[in-house]
């Protein structure tokens, strides 16, 4: 190999990576807030991790269906600028990591079996209202006719079944210990 083509090739190798790294960073974009992914490095249990997720899941349906029906965001809201797509990309990645936080927690032999499970409930309540909400949102991309709304909506509901079923297998291996009734 010509002692020219070795620099015009490590060029070409290093503006690929360049422009690979530009285009991830355009979608890799954040999708907590601040304030919420100081949150979850402050919750130190798998249940209180997972509850902060889920109210961030939650608020962003809130947020998408207040979109979809011309409502804007108050100044300083902290999902002021994030589009309803990006909320939408934002739940699903939201519950993807409530998914890997809940199987990295089964993993651990020390974890606290009970705070597991609580975080399982917890998980399984908020995808049922979760699907529910889902459902109306995809009625309403389809009478905006927003398609891409109306396609992530649809790959939200297909993570948020998965995650459904999985915090039933999960409390089925360990069930929440029910308070006796007085």
């Amino acid at each position: 190999m010509p002692r020219r083509a070795l620099p015009r090739i490590i060029g070409t190798l290093v503006a690929g990576f360049l422009c690979a790294a530009a285009l991830l960073s355009v979608h890799a974009k954040e999708f907590l807030t601040d304030q919420e992914i100081l949150k979850i490095q402050d919750a130190a249990d798998v249940e209180k991790r997972i509850k902060i997720y889920l109210e961030a899941a939650a608020l962003r349906l809130k947020t998408v269906e207040d979109r979809l029906y011309g409502r804007e965001s108050a100044p300083g809201d902290p999902l002021e600028f994030f589009s309803i797509e990006e909320m939408l990309d934002g739940y699903f990645r939201i519950v993807r990591s409530v998914m890997f936080n809940v199987d990295e927690a089964f993993q651990k032999p020390d974890v606290d079996r009970s705070k597991l499970s609580k975080a399982l409930k917890n998980l399984k309540d908020s995808t049922e209202k979760s699907n529910k909400e889902l459902q109306i949102l995809k009625k309403i991309a389809e009478e905006k006719k927003n398609e891409e709304a109306w396609n992530l909506i649809q790959k939200a509901l297909e993570i948020t079944d998965g995650a459904h079923d999985g915090a039933e297998i999960g409390l089925a291996r360990f069930p929440a210990k029910t308070k006796p009734k007085k």
